[in-house]
């Protein structure tokens, strides 16, 4: 697995890789027995390690074993950003699906776990434009599916519905922090990307308070299998194994936070997390052609599928909170767009006469991501740049008509599509064969745009058995879905009703989530960005 780019000062770019600081102190407890032999530490040509005897006559040489970083130590630790493909995860990739797979004992038994699969659509994006030819979405999924089936996974389903819930959510967080007003409320920044995440619990604790605590569509995901799912199957949480396939490698943290654990049965929301390129990987292990029509018939989802959300192919947060808030106006109101930079877009509602009474953003990578915190900070009177010592101070405020009342913040250039477990391009701008990750280069813009295409060509020609499109009977599907998880209130609720308080807690738990700073442990090391 390639180690991405570097971040310095003079070359900013959006990965990081682990480095001095990522060395985690330890505190000797035990002092040398007087007596006791004296040794050293030797690194050979290969870069092995040993502890060589000095005071024997007859010197040893042990190896040492090397050191081991596990997810928990990554996630505890605030020397590294993000990057999550730079440290080594032993439980999250596609040889601990086949491992659990193959142990997983027969359907009659009492253990037997119910493995369902679910992918995102910017990782079908991915594989179809992978293929010789254009394919859409659905027959990518048809055939995925078909792979998955033959591993032994029960059930296949697309994130989309979890990010139509989701993308609800998001719109009542917003509201609520709209009615309140209050300092720490807006601007409202996405939640749905856990590198984004990761970077602001280490580095810009400051920032939290802004932050969407609604989930995202993955760990919602992860609930509608393990409770609303798991449910009508008449098995617990603990009794299915659910594998996600993601375009980002640090997906695998967000699975690992340990906000997304069900103690009570002592299983997490989603089991395993691979990326993109991890089952293309698994699929061309097993012989298995993604080119090749598979036998296909009407999906019998309990879920929509592939649904469409327009606006962004990084889940369209931005477009969805701006038709709401025109949806909702009494006066009509007047979207302009201004792109003043790459992988940056500022987007403005304004009333008939031109007042401003919405400035939202789209920022994408860090090099974007880095101006929007400081920006956001300005405006919001925030100290910025004091990672866990960030608070609020005394400072004026700019315009209204200034600042960001939302910013989609992802933090891979081009967005999702282009995450850093996505599929390589198989040939450069000139038509060469190149091994991108050796140099060190995660993709092309015409690449990007490719993976783009692909994504928006959902259906494709002939049209599959449609999909709930936005209106009744989608809205029909989300509200029963939020009751039914919402109990003991059983009757149907709207999702800007508000519910009595345990069916309100309810909701809170299943959709939504919490964030902390990461203090520091490193000692003598000055980690300056």
């Amino acid at each position: 697995m390639a180690f991405s780019g570097a971040l310095t000062l003079t070359d900013l770019n959006d990965f990081i890789t682990p480095a001095q600081a990522c060395i985690k102190p330890v505190e000797q407890t035990n002092k040398p027995e007087p007596g006791a032999a004296a040794t050293e530490i030797r690194i050979d040509s290969g870069g092995s390690y040993y502890e060589v005897s000095k005071e024997s006559s007859t010197p040893s040489t042990q190896k040492l074993q090397a050191a081991e970083i596990s997810l928990n130590d990554c996630l505890a630790c605030s020397g590294c950003i993000t990057s999550a493909e730079s440290v080594l995860i032993t439980l999250q990739s596609h040889a601990e699906v086949l491992s659990v797979l193959s142990s997983n004992p027969p359907s009659s038994s009492p253990s037997y776990r119910v493995p369902v699969l679910s992918i995102s659509p910017q990782s079908l994006a991915s594989l179809s434009a992978s293929l010789p030819t254009p394919t859409p979405l659905q027959t990518v999924l048809d055939r995925v599916a078909a792979f998955a089936a033959s591993l032994g996974f029960v059930h296949v389903f697309d994130t989309t519905f979890a990010r139509e819930l989701a993308l609800r959510e998001h719109v009542a967080e917003f509201s609520e922090r709209k009615a309140r007003g209050g300092d720490g409320d807006l601007p409202m920044l996405a939640s749905a990307c856990p590198g984004w995440v990761c970077y602001a619990e280490k580095t810009h604790g400051e920032m939290l308070p802004f932050i969407a605590r609604t989930k995202s569509p993955q760990q919602i995901m992860g609930t509608l299998v393990k409770e609303w799912l798991g449910e009508k199957w008449g098995k617990r949480p603990d009794q299915i194994y659910h594998v996600t396939v993601m375009p980002c490698y640090d997906k695998k943290l967000e699975a690992s936070r340990s906000d997304f654990y069900n103690e009570q049965y002592s299983t997490r929301d989603v089991d395993c997390v691979i990326t993109t390129g991890e089952l293309d990987l698994l699929m061309r292990e097993k012989g298995f052609d993604l080119c090749l029509p598979v036998a296909t018939s009407s999906p019998s989802s309990p879920l929509p599928y592939l649904l469409t959300h327009s606006g962004s192919s990084s889940g369209s947060y931005l477009s969805t909170i701006l038709t709401h808030i025109s949806e909702t106006s009494s006066v009509p109101l007047t979207l302009t767009s201004h792109a003043p930079r790459a992988d940056l877009e500022e987007l403005t509602l304004s009333t008939p006469d031109g007042a401003p009474i919405f400035r939202g953003a789209r920022c994408y990578g860090f090099r974007n991501l880095q101006n929007v915190v400081r920006r956001v900070g300005r405006s919001a009177g925030v100290q910025v740049g004091r990672g866990a010592a960030g608070r609020l101070v005394p400072r004026k405020r700019e315009g209204k008509g200034e600042r960001y009342d939302y910013v989609e913040v992802m933090a891979c250039p081009g967005g999702c599509v282009n995450g850093g477990g996505q599929l390589k391009p198989p040939r450069d701008a000139e038509g060469l064969t190149r091994d991108w990750a050796a140099d060190g280069v995660r993709t092309d813009k015409a690449w990007t745009r490719e993976v783009e295409k692909a994504y928006w060509d959902t259906h494709g020609i002939p049209t599959p058995p449609a999909s709930p499109k936005l209106g009744t009977s989608l809205d029909e599907v989300a509200v029963r879905v939020l009751g039914e998880l919402c109990k003991p209130r059983a009757e149907a609720v709207r999702w800007d009703e508000r519910m009595d308080d345990e069916a309100e807690e309810r909701r809170r738990r299943f959709f939504r989530t919490q964030y902390r700073v990461v203090e520091s442990e490193v000692v003598g090391l000055g980690v300056k960005w």
